[in-house]
């Protein structure tokens, strides 16, 4: 077999699609489970006009008014979203880690590398359909922030035929640039995530338990999403398409001046902890979602390569 066919192979191989099924059902169930907490951390980063409170109250507020489903609003664009993002996230992780380390033993460098590569390329491919779930799960909200101007998408389709008419194809791919860099948040999450586990198989010579896999995980998201926090508001606000973009001929230093412009204004107004909005709510989602995911993904993936009888790599350990 040539040196080509062969890096084919790593590229499109087996282990691959299991491990990105496995991340795509994984995420999905977790969400599905603790939705109701991203639908509060979500009015806390976009609504200015509301006061940041405990995510319990938030949820109750939202109850109140706007009915008993209201946190669950926009449910499936958001897990057709997330489906195919850890699917395109886990399927490039696995690939380039197969392709690069070749039974080789992976490092927390290598780890945070190939989780970065990992995230350009899902950003890229996956930005408008986030921009579609933002907007959808959002609309029809009660918001404290009367400049928010109201939407009337019909589903997912109808969404991304409306923003392209009324704001150019370009509008799918709003908040790219603070995404790009956030693909730190899952790389860093990886690299712990990753770190973790060896040190701890390393030490107790054996299969991690559950509550091991659950806590690893648990801890590997919440340091990565205090870090990029405030990266998250801006995205947030940006693909909800409300933010009038600056008009320069560079879409780059467009991008970079919508950044630095909420950032500065959001510190202005509220002082630093005003670019941590939300991050109770968030942490509390975020953390309990990924553990799980985790915890499935592990044995998802596991219980698959032992029905089908093949040995799991030693690079995904």
């Amino acid at each position: 077999m040539s040196t080509r066919e062969f890096r084919f192979a790593e590229v499109f191989s087996y282990e691959s699609l299991v491990h990105a099924m496995a991340g795509a059902v994984g995420s999905v169930t977790a969400m599905t489970v603790f939705f109701p907490l991203d639908t509060a951390r979500l009015r806390l980063q976009v609504d200015e006009k509301r006061k940041a409170r405990s995510t319990p109250a938030i949820l109750s507020e939202i109850v109140k008014e706007e009915g008993l489903l209201a946190p669950y609003r926009g449910w499936l664009p958001v897990i057709c979203s997330l489906c195919c993002s850890n699917f395109v996230y886990f399927y490039c992780f696995h690939s380039l880690r197969a392709s690069w380390l070749r039974g080789h033993k992976s490092t927390p460098s290598r780890d945070l590398l190939m989780g970065t590569a990992a995230g350009v390329v899902n950003v890229l491919v996956t930005t408008p359909l986030w921009v579609v779930n933002t907007r959808l799960k959002l609309q029809g909200a009660k918001f404290r922030n009367a400049d928010i101007r109201p939407t009337n998408y019909l589903g997912i389709m109808d969404a991304f035929v409306q923003i392209i008419e009324d704001e150019g194809v370009g509008a799918l791919w709003n908040g790219t640039f603070p995404s790009l860099l956030l693909v730190l948040n899952p790389a860093v999450q990886f690299m712990i995530y990753e770190g973790l586990k060896r040190q701890l198989r390393s030490l107790v010579h054996r299969e991690l338990l559950s509550l091991e896999v659950f806590l690893i995980g648990a801890i590997a998201k919440a340091v990565a999403t205090t870090v990029t926090y405030p990266l998250q508001t801006v995205q947030s606000i940006l693909r909800f398409g409300q933010h009038k973009q600056h008009t320069d001929r560079s879409p780059l230093l467009n991008s970079l001046r919508s950044v630095m412009y909420l950032l500065i204004n959001r510190v202005r107004k509220y002082g630093m902890l005003g670019l941590f909005k939300g991050l109770e709510a968030k942490l509390l989602q975020t953390v309990l979602t990924a553990a799980l995911m985790f915890l499935l993904y592990e044995k998802i993936a596991s219980s698959t390569f032992r029905v089908m009888g093949v040995k799991r790599p030693a690079s995904s350990h």
